[in-house]
C-alpha cells in the first residue's frame, strides 16, 4: 500500500495533470456569511456550507479510501455518516489546515460493538506540496476516512464555520 503523504501528492498531481486544478485567493472572512450548518454528500463528493437553510458555498470532497458506507473500526478507510459537530481545529498540520469532527457518536460506538473507532476524522485540506489550487473536482477518494478539500477551500469554511458547528454526513 502507498503511504497516505504519497497517494495525496499523486492525486494532486492527477488533478493537475487533468486540468482539475484552479488558482484562487480565498474570501475574506467577512466576504462569505457564517456557516450555521456543514452538509456532507457522500455520493455527490460535495460538502455545502449552509446558512439559515440556503447553501452559501458548495466544494468538491475526496473521502476515504473505502467511502461507502459508515465508519466501523479504525483504519477501515471509510468515512463516517452521522451527525456531529467541528470541535476543535487545527492550524498547522500535514494537510494545511483541519477542523476535527467530532466522530466517533454514541451510534458508532454501538455499530463498532466494542472495537476501536478510531477518532481523528477531519475536514483538512491538500498537502502544502499542493499550494494554493483547489481541485475543480477530485478524481480519486485518498484519505483515511478524513473529508479533504482543496487548501482555498479548508480557509474558507475555517472562516466561516465556528467550533460547536453541526455537521451532517450523509451516504
Amino acid at each position: 500500500m502507498i503511504p497516505l503523504p504519497l497517494r495525496a501528492l499523486f492525486a494532486a498531481a492527477l488533478f493537475t495533470l487533468i486540468g482539475g486544478a484552479a488558482s484562487a485567493t480565498p474570501l475574506a472572512p467577512d466576504e462569505l456569511p457564517k456557516a450555521d450548518r456543514i452538509v456532507v454528500w457522500k455520493a455527490k463528493r460535495e460538502l455545502d456550507l449552509m446558512a439559515k437553510g440556503i447553501v452559501i458555498r458548495a466544494y468538491p470532497i475526496a473521502l476515504g479510501g473505502h467511502p461507502k458506507g459508515p465508519k466501523l473500526l479504525k483504519g477501515d478507510g471509510r468515512t463516517p455518516e452521522g451527525i456531529y459537530v467541528i470541535d476543535r481545529r487545527l492550524r498547522q498540520t500535514e494537510y494545511h489546515r483541519a477542523l476535527h469532527i467530532s466522530y466517533p457518536n454514541p451510534a458508532d460506538r454501538v455499530r463498532a460493538k466494542g472495537g476501536d473507532t478510531g477518532g481523528d476524522i477531519f475536514i483538512h485540506g491538500m498537502p502544502r506540496a499542493f499550494g494554493r489550487k483547489d481541485p475543480v473536482r477530485f478524481f480519486t477518494d485518498w484519505t483515511n476516512g478524513c473529508i479533504a478539500v482543496g487548501n482555498i477551500a479548508i480557509e474558507e469554511i475555517w472562516n466561516a464555520v465556528d467550533d460547536g458547528t453541526p455537521i451532517e454526513i450523509h451516504p
